[in-house]
């Protein structure tokens, strides 16, 4: 089998010598030759506009011994949003500073900096095989494919997760570190989180929410009836009134290098290592408040409709916890308030106002689809309770 296999792979296609250059790191065999290989497309919904594809290779090689050993490979193929198929949903006179604002290099800069020095102990980085940049603002990425746990995440898991990330914010404090990636104002603390809270929230969710046809589509009102959660539209107007205050306040707090997308989905945990987590799709690279990270930890999975909404209460009592704990033992100087107020503030701008999917408003009626409405509804009544504190 030649390197004609990866066809499939395009720009990203590599020549028979690069081919066997890559089997050999994979498989850690310096006389490997690569046999037989496909390349299958990964089962996940993209929704990040740096991102192109996902792809997975996977193969056999031959030994010298004439045995053969099997190995395979994550390829995830980056873009410049420019190349993002649904830019038209930008308007025309933001495109240029959407297109800076989510930088296409940011993994590339994530695997060849030193951010893996500074990583504690049980997180770690996919080990990176190879990567290839092209003049068009396109790159690939050859990346360990990790091979994961299965189950659901138990308590423990979030808490060891936590206490992790709250161990990599105190050792990515802004006077200790810069961005992964350099550029004209990113060191403002919370930039990113209020340029995303200005633009697709209050200008985008915010709207749809306060618009009463909203509540009137067939699966949202039926969604409300059925969990009885008519005030939830009431309390999330008045929620989004405090926004901008809100957003004001978290800059105001000691800030961080956080991961910036710390769902479970990010922190892959390998097969036979249960404690590990390989740290994935990082986000966000400018400072924000410390917490920041336990929002997307803690509403991951529930976003997926793998998490009940009603077990968030006891996942954020333990994650925040856990998160204290990682701090202290880095060493950080901080106020238990402080970091309930950056967790919970940012996960209020965050996600609490995009938790109801009115980008699903084009399914039809029908069981299924009626639970997903439900989930969401449920979803957004335990963050409002969750959140409210804060404001």
């Amino acid at each position: 089998m030649t390197a004609t296999a990866l066809e499939p792979l395009g720009r990203a296609a590599l020549t028979p010598d690069e081919l066997t250059a890559l089997v050999r790191t994979v498989t850690g065999e310096p006389l490997a030759v690569p046999a037989e290989l496909h390349v299958e497309p990964v089962d996940y919904l993209i929704g990040t506009p740096t991102t192109e594809a996902l792809l997975r290779v996977v193969g056999t090689a031959r030994l010298p011994d004439g045995q053969t050993t099997g190995w395979s490979c994550f390829v995830k193929q980056l873009q410049s949003a420019r190349h993002w198929s649904f830019l038209d949903v930008v308007p025309a006179e933001l495109r240029e500073v959407f297109i800076r604002n989510i930088p296409w290099q940011l993994e590339i800069a994530v695997h060849t900096g030193d951010l893996d020095q500074v990583l504690p102990e049980g997180l770690r980085l996919a080990r990176l095989y190879r990567i290839d940049e092209y003049e068009d603002e396109r790159g690939t990425l050859w990346m360990e494919d990790v091979v994961q746990e299965q189950g659901i995440w138990p308590l423990e898991r979030f808490e060891r997760a936590a206490f992790l990330l709250g161990r990599l914010s105190a050792r990515r404090q802004t006077h200790l570190v810069r961005p992964l990636l350099p550029r004209d104002g990113v060191e403002t603390p919370g930039v990113g989180l209020r340029y995303y809270t200005e633009n697709r929230v209050l200008q985008g969710a915010v709207p749809a929410l306060a618009d009463e046809a909203t509540w009137r589509h067939p699966l949202l009102a039926a969604a409300v009836d059925a969990t009885g959660e008519h005030e939830l539209r009431t309390d999330l107007l008045a929620l989004a009134e405090q926004l901008p205050a809100v957003l004001d306040a978290l800059d105001t707090v000691p800030q961080c290098y956080q991961h910036g997308d710390a769902s479970p989905q990010n922190l892959l945990v390998p097969n036979g290592s249960p404690d590990e987590f390989v740290a994935i799709d990082w986000g966000f690279d400018c400072p924000q408040a410390v917490g920041f990270d336990l929002g997307q930890l803690l509403v991951g999975l529930a976003h997926a409709g793998e998490l009940a909404p009603s077990a968030l209460p006891a996942v954020h009592k333990v994650i925040l916890a856990a998160f204290l704990e990682g701090l202290a033992a880095d060493g950080m100087d901080v106020t238990a308030e402080q970091v309930r107020f950056g967790y919970l503030g940012s996960l209020l701008a965050r996600a609490t106002f995009t938790a109801i999917p009115v980008e699903l408003f084009g399914l039809s009626p029908g069981p299924a689809n009626e639970a997903v409405f439900e989930q969401r509804v449920l979803l957004t009544r335990a963050l409002v309770d969750l959140v409210q504190p804060v404001v």
